[in-house]
């Protein structure tokens, strides 16, 4: 049995990438060589920015902005919402029905600096 231990995603720009994915998303930032991990827990986003590319690498390589992930907000999804509103964050999508790896949820979605988009689910 396989369980997913971390992706990969890159961005363009580290100080506002790390800024963006710790304030807004609670990532714990470690540093690693060059460049960052962003930590959630016992999941893990590597990412490849100015100066890092991981090898090997998936073909085409990963881009900023091409990322699409969802995390899981632990609340009800207006919580979600007043932070992303709190913070500055425009919604994109949502509050709208969604269906994850834990069942029905309802799910709001946002961008990251680079574009990727990025979803907040909650089962609450």
């Amino acid at each position: 049995m396989a369980a997913l231990d971390h992706c990969v995603i890159a961005v363009s720009d580290w100080d506002r990438s790390n800024a963006f994915y710790t304030d807004v998303l609670g990532a714990e930032l470690v540093a690693r060589g060059e460049g960052y991990v962003y930590r959630f827990g016992t999941n893990q986003l590597n990412i490849h920015g100015p100066g890092v590319d991981g090898e090997p690498n998936a073909e085409p390589p990963v881009a900023p902005g091409g990322a699409d992930l969802c995390f899981v907000w632990d609340g009800p999804i207006d919580g979600a919402v007043a932070h992303l509103e709190s913070l500055g964050v425009p919604i994109e999508l949502g509050p709208v029905p969604r269906y994850g790896a834990r069942g029905d949820g309802a799910s709001v979605y946002f961008r990251d600096p680079d574009r990727s988009l990025l979803e907040l689910i909650s089962y609450s």
